[in-house]
């Protein structure tokens, strides 16, 4: 199998040279009886997790913090600091856990701990000084593009080896797109692939998947998420995440793996390609934001920031009604005052982290915290342009502990594995060399990355603005997940948990329902960590 392979790999090479042999997800514990020297890794990109931490004395390590509760010395405490990350980022971004004491390890990373010593942790693979160092690409746009959809066929070639069915998640967009299309032209029979639907149409994008699906003749299955489902989807949802998870796509996320597993044994998915080629569209919004408002004192921004939530978001909405209907923005308001907590950025990623932000202050949801120090967010890259520099941190921290972790939680709970083709780590390597006209041109994002995928579908099949398995959370709340939603913030519920604020938590839920603002992120956070409370803490 692949352990004894790995194992025999490291006794034979030593553990450093085995793992620079490695490629793909990989989270192991190997123990070294001759120097009595425990070594715990994770592979490059973080795949895979891998929690440890120290508890009376011991340590204790695993792939999920759940099974720590079993050891007679745990004690569990949450750490308040990561719940306003949380609320922050959606996710809890390492080496925070939702529990203090306990770590994720970072990936490309080795902690080793000697008999009797203290953990020291070492890196293998740095994104960043890979980035800073990485050989010019290849001169011309052709050949850039010859190397890109080589390492890509190279790639998905060495994740279709299994000896068991494999299928592929595909959404319509471009990265999946592009992986089944290289997926098809290997095989001599239709790829199987699965998607989800919404009721809601303007969330749906089932029918742009069954496009592509249809052209590349792939034997496509489909499964209609109805909201009248939700309220029953939700405890298997949060029985299989064991930290507050925010992100709402982790439903359709769910249900296309338990989709998928009816048919085969692992599932490749196209998560990856917007981190390494550029291809959120709030990497130009950022940079447009920062261009412009740099050239302002910071006294100025700070007095402009000022005045704008001096008028409350009621007010900015009443002033807006004045506008044509065709020319009014929804919940200018809101709009109104995420600028005003932009326009006190300190550099180029406080800002990005402020535009990133549902709560820009969770401290007013949790109070006595403050920004955890120690994550990647704390002390960013600075080598680079600015959009490569967003790209490198959401890669070290939003893929890893958001994206993937997604990802990982949803295929394991129903017994599928997921294979992300585009993160094997010559390709990581490849873009983070890559200039920003390679990644952005002429208005379109990932531009590389459509030059091949033109290769193999017209460009018309692709060519739509970006929306990913993105449910309508905000409807869902004064829908068919009321009564959840209305118990989980109850006043007494909240206060009992110790956790939040409630004051602030019920406005925005109040906010909300009747439709004055629109509070979907920022109480689907606090929603998914009084959920997880419940289930794993109470």
């Amino acid at each position: 199998s692949d352990t004894e392979v790995l194992l025999e790999a490291c006794a034979a090479w030593g553990m450093e040279a085995a793992i620079a042999r490695c490629e793909g997800m990989f989270a192991f514990a190997l123990w070294d009886r001759q120097a009595r020297q425990l070594r715990l890794v994770r592979d490059r990109i973080g795949i895979k997790p891998l929690y440890w931490g120290l508890q009376g004395g011991t340590l204790v390590f695993g792939s999920t913090p759940r099974c720590f509760a079993h050891h007679p010395r745990w004690r569990a405490e949450i750490d308040r600091e990561a719940v306003a990350a949380c609320l922050r980022y959606s996710y809890i971004p390492a080496p925070l856990s939702i529990w203090r004491d306990v770590r994720k390890l970072e990936p490309g990373r080795i902690l080793t701990v000697d008999a009797g010593g203290q953990p020291r942790e070492t890196r293998y693979w740095n994104l960043a000084e890979i980035a800073a160092g990485a050989p010019a690409p290849p001169a011309g746009d052709a050949e850039a593009a010859d190397r890109l959809e080589e390492l890509l066929r190279d790639a998905v070639a060495s994740h279709l080896v299994a000896d068991v069915p494999v299928g592929a998640f595909l959404s319509g967009g471009i990265d999946s797109t592009l992986m089944v299309a290289l997926m098809q032209a290997r095989s001599a029979r239709p790829v199987k692939t699965f998607t989800i639907g919404f009721d809601q149409g303007d969330a749906d994008e089932s029918g742009h998947a069954r496009a592509v699906a249809a052209h590349l003749r792939t034997d496509h299955a489909e499964l209609h998420l109805r909201d009248g489902d939700l309220p029953d989807l939700l405890p298997g949802v949060v029985e299989g995440f064991d930290e507050p998870f925010a992100d709402a796509s982790m439903i359709p996320t769910l249900l296309v793996s338990r989709l998928a597993r009816g048919s085969v044994k692992v599932c490749l998915s196209g998560d990856g390609g917007d981190e390494l080629f550029a291809g959120y569209t709030r990497y130009r919004l950022a940079a447009n934001l920062h261009r412009t408002l740099r050239l302002l004192p910071a006294g100025l921004r700070r007095g402009l920031a000022a005045a704008m939530t001096s008028l409350g978001p009621g007010t900015w909405d009443l002033l807006a009604a004045a506008l044509p209907a065709s020319a009014r923005p929804a919940f200018v308001g809101d709009r109104v005052h995420k600028l005003a907590a932009v326009l006190d950025f300190s550099g180029p990623m406080d800002l990005y982290q402020r535009l990133m932000s549902s709560w820009v202050d969770p401290g007013q949801a949790v109070p006595g915290t403050r920004r955890p120090a120690g994550t990647i967010w704390s002390d960013p890259p600075g080598a680079g342009s600015f959009v490569s520099r967003m790209q490198l941190v959401d890669t070290l921290t939003y893929l890893p502990d958001g994206i993937l972790v997604k990802l990982d939680r949803a295929s394991v709970a129903v017994g599928l594995e997921g294979r992300v083709p585009i993160l094997d780590h010559r390709l990581v390597a490849f873009a983070a060399g890559l200039p920003d006209r390679l990644k952005r041109r002429e208005g379109r994002s990932k531009w590389l990355l459509r030059q091949v995928l033109y290769r193999y579908v017209p460009p018309a099949l692709v060519e739509r603005p970006k929306m990913g398995f993105a449910p309508p959370t905000g409807a869902w709340l004064r829908g068919p997940l009321r009564d959840w939603a209305e118990d989980l913030l109850d006043v007494r519920s909240l206060a009992q948990g110790g956790l939040f604020d409630p004051a602030p938590v019920r406005r925005r839920f109040e906010d909300h329902l009747c439709g004055r603002r629109n509070w979907q992120f920022s109480l689907w956070e606090v929603l998914m960590v009084e959920a997880w409370r419940r289930r794993w803490a109470a």
